[in-house]
């Protein structure tokens, strides 16, 4: 389940963030948080796993008129494999249907792959 970013599980979203090669440094890190959180068209959202209630993945996203852009995502490694990515963006469009989903080059294959998955 999608839950919106609050200040209490920072920790928490730091530590996931941290599995992005890019946001290894914990200044880094927090200039990234601070970004999302500078602009209301910019969100977090954390995954709390169905089966154990704990958090174990995080999105970053960017949310324009006609589209969402999905700049992040990181996935507890104990959790990969699992289809969670595409869950997420399952929800992630339900939060804004009536938007595109679209991605950076990192995650443009993610949102391919989900694509792919719908329309079989």
């Amino acid at each position: 389940m999608l839950i919106s970013y609050k200040n209490d599980y920072e920790k928490i979203m730091m530590g996931l963030l941290s599995f992005i090669p890019d946001l290894k440094d914990v200044s880094r890190l927090k200039s990234e948080i601070e970004w999302y959180e500078a602009d209301e068209h910019r969100r977090l959202y954390l995954w709390r796993s169905e089966e154990s209630a704990d958090i174990i993945a995080v999105l970053g996203v960017e949310i324009s008129d006609e589209m969402v852009l999905l700049r992040h995502i990181s996935i507890n490694p104990s959790y990969r494999k699992e289809g969670i990515s595409y869950k997420m963006v399952n929800e992630l469009q339900q939060k804004a249907p009536d938007k595109k989903i679209i991605g950076t080059l990192e995650t443009a294959p993610i949102i391919a792959k989900w694509e792919q998955q719908r329309s079989e």
